[in-house]
């Protein structure tokens, strides 16, 4: 799997629980540093210090010195989601680094077609997903109270792929918003209409390959 947006790497250590081997990509230096303490002599977890976007390059990544976990290369974003969500008015992006960036379609390239791609960049999923030209068996991706039109570009992206099924997790619940898998219209529609009023979670995708 492709851990993306790894931060100090817990999904990195709940899939090699589950035997998977995971290509981990986190660009901030702090998390970066604790994700090697963690994972470094892993020979089946892959580190690498660069963000995902849709094209290769280098870019600015917004750091918040108080708030490690909600930095950014959407500097749209930052603007959207603290006006649309009360937990992020005190906030602030107070510096910024240049960072390398690769795409999902290069990491496939060099690592092959993973079975699940975790996408949590806080508003960059879609630009993420704009950089993967294949479908993959699933994903996911975080949602954000006052920014949801993203999630819906993301459903968008996910759809041209292929034809895919749609469950949430409320904030870092372990268990499905519905009993059963919605269609891409559903989970749309869910969205459009507030996503419940949830201040954040995350939207799984399993696509047909």
């Amino acid at each position: 799997m492709f851990d993306v947006g790894a931060h100090l790497g817990d999904r990195t250590r709940a899939f090699r629980r589950l035997g998977a081997r995971v290509v981990a990509l986190e660009p901030q230096p702090g998390p970066l540093a604790w994700l090697r303490r963690f994972h470094a002599s892993d020979s089946a977890v892959v580190i690498k210090d660069c963000a995902v976007g849709a094209q290769p390059g280098r870019a600015q990544l917004a750091l918040s010195r108080s708030h490690p976990s909600v930095a950014t290369l959407n500097a749209s974003w930052v603007d959207d989601v603290q006006a649309g969500h009360s937990g992020f008015e005190r906030v602030r992006w107070d510096d910024q680094i240049e960072v390398e960036v690769t795409t999902l379609d290069a990491l496939i390239e060099q690592y092959g077609r993973p079975d699940f791609i975790k996408l949590d960049i806080e508003g960059h999923e879609a630009e993420a997903l704009a950089g993967l030209s294949q479908p993959v068996s699933g994903l996911s991706f975080e949602f954000v109270r006052g920014t949801l039109d993203r999630s819906l570009a993301c459903i968008d992206r996910i759809e041209a792929l292929a034809p895919a099924t749609y469950n949430a997790v409320a904030g870092e619940q372990r268990r499905w918003r519905f009993s059963s898998w919605q269609s891409a219209d559903e989970i749309r529609a869910w969205l459009s209409a507030g996503a419940d009023n949830l201040a954040s979670g995350d939207i799984y995708a399993r696509m047909e390959t």
